[in-house]
C-alpha cells in the first residue's frame, strides 16, 4: 500500500524530522466551525489529521472528547456528513493524510461496504476503530486493507511480547502508541518509559511509531518526536476548542483562533526537537 499516510511518513523521514498528528471531533462544536478548523490544521503545522466520528458510548475517551462528542452530536453530525467533510477537504487538499477515529457501531448501522467505498471516495486514507480487536479482524480490518483502506492498530504499555505480534499483524500506515493505561486526556508517560516503549516496537514493525495520550504542551510534543516518529495530540486541541465556547456553549471565533494556535506551537516543537538533536 502506497496512499497519503505512507507518502507523508517518508517524507518526514528524508526531512529527519518527525510528524505532528492532530486529533479533532467532527461537529464540535457545530459542524461548520469544525471544519473551519479542520482545514486550517495543515498549515498551522498538522503533518496527519485524525477526525473523530463521535459515538454515544466513548469507552475509550476521557471527559474532554467525551464532551465534544456529546456538542458534535446535538449539531447533527452523523458519519455520512462527516465523510461530507472529507469531500470538502480534499476538494483543497489532495496531500494532507486523513484518519478516522471511532466506534465499530456507527460503521456497522452504515454499512461496511458501503462504508469503505464512500470512505475511499471521499478521500479518506485509514481508521483507528478503538473497540475492535485483531480477533475480529474480519469484521473490517481486513475488508478496509482489500479496500485500500490502511487500518491504524492501538499499542499500549500492557500490549506484552505475547500479544504484540496480533496487534501488529494487519497493521498498516502506521502505529499509534498509547503511551499510558487509561482514557484519553491523562498524564503523559515518562520520556524514558517512552523511549523503551519505541524502541521495543522497533523490533517487531517496520511501521513508523506516532505516540499520544497525555501530550499537551510544545516541550511535550518534542520530547516524544525526539524518540518517536510522530507525537499525536488530541486531548490538549479539543479542551482549545472547548475554551472558545462562549457563555451559552456555543462557537466563537476564538475556537478556531485558540486551536490553530496550538497546533503552531506543537508542531514548532516537534520540528525544533530533531534539530537541537542534530545540533
Amino acid at each position: 500500500m502506497s496512499g497519503r499516510i505512507e507518502r507523508r511518513f517518508a517524507a518526514l523521514a528524508e526531512d529527519g524530522r518527525a510528524g505532528l498528528v492532530t486529533f479533532t471531533m467532527m461537529g464540535d462544536p457545530d459542524i461548520e466551525t469544525s471544519f473551519a478548523i479542520l482545514e486550517g490544521l495543515a498549515d498551522a503545522g498538522a503533518d496527519v489529521i485524525e477526525i473523530g466520528s463521535p459515538f454515544t458510548d466513548p469507552m475509550a475517551d476521557g471527559p474532554v472528547i467525551q464532551r465534544a462528542g456529546q456538542r458534535a452530536l446535538r449539531a447533527g453530525i452523523t458519519l455520512s456528513k462527516t465523510l461530507d467533510l472529507v469531500r470538502r477537504f480534499r476538494a483543497r487538499d489532495d496531500e494532507t493524510p486523513l484518519v478516522l477515529m471511532g466506534y465499530y457501531n456507527p460503521i456497522y448501522i452504515y454499512g461496511v461496504e458501503r462504508f469503505l467505498n464512500d470512505a475511499l471516495e471521499a478521500g479518506l486514507d485509514g481508521m483507528i476503530v478503538v473497540d475492535l480487536p485483531p480477533e475480529e479482524d474480519d469484521e473490517l480490518c481486513r475488508p478496509a486493507l482489500d479496500a485500500g483502506l490502511s487500518f491504524i492498530r492501538l499499542a499500549a504499555p500492557t500490549t506484552d511480547e505475547a500479544r504484540l505480534p496480533a496487534v501488529l499483524t494487519n497493521t498498516s500506515g502506521f502505529v499509534y502508541y498509547i503511551s499510558i493505561t487509561g482514557i484519553t486526556g491523562a498524564a503523559g508517560a515518562t520520556a524514558a518509559a517512552t523511549q523503551q516503549a519505541v524502541e521495543r516496537l522497533r523490533r517487531h514493525t517496520a511501521l513508523p511509531i506516532a505516540v499520544g495520550f497525555g501530550i499537551k504542551t510544545p516541550d511535550q510534543a518534542a520530547e516524544v518526536a525526539r524518540v518517536a516518529d510522530a507525537a499525536v495530540v488530541g486531548s490538549a486541541l479539543v479542551t482549545a476548542i472547548e475554551e472558545g465556547l462562549n457563555a451559552d456553549g456555543e462557537a466563537t471565533p476564538a475556537c478556531r483562533d485558540n486551536a490553530l494556535a496550538l497546533v503552531r506551537a506543537l508542531g514548532e516543537g516537534v520540528r525544533a526537537a530533531r534539530r537541537e538533536a542534530a545540533s
